[in-house]
């Protein structure tokens, strides 16, 4: 089994951006599995979308091109139904309909942990583009 290296920060990331594409659109969540994507997405009862939340350590202005496994978007394609993949960065988030995403794919990743097994694999990248919407967090 991989070992997980989410740490509490970036589950308080993942949170935080859920909750923000929530409250926007009047929907509620429903925490998924380990080894499955991030969320389900209701409005109400009624399921809306499959969410998968990846965490950018940058600001929105800096945060592209974004990256994400194209065994993510595999995982989140195979369940047949509608997808939203949201990034979030620093200062907000960036999210797109899965089907409306265009981007490049090469063989890259982070340099190799110790127990990881997916540091290096084939990624999907996305630049700025009109299918990526943005958000920013509000300041107080």
């Amino acid at each position: 089994m991989a070992i997980r290296f989410e740490t509490k920060i970036d589950l308080e990331r993942e949170e935080k951006s859920s909750d923000m594409i929530c409250n926007k659109f009047g929907f509620n969540k429903k925490k998924l599995g380990k080894n499955d994507v991030d969320f389900k997405i209701y409005d109400g009862d009624r399921f809306v979308f499959y969410l998968e939340v990846k965490g950018r350590k940058k600001n929105i202005n800096e945060a592209y091109p974004l990256p994400v496994s194209v065994k993510k978007l595999t995982k989140l394609y195979d369940k047949k139904k509608q997808s939203v993949i949201l990034w979030a960065c620093n200062d907000g988030i960036i999210f797109s309909r899965t089907e409306k995403l265009k981007g490049d794919l090469r063989v890259s990743g982070r340099p190799p942990r110790e127990g990881s097994i997916d540091d290096r694999e084939f990624m999907a990248y996305f630049n700025k583009s009109n299918n990526l919407k943005e958000l920013k967090y509000e300041t107080r």
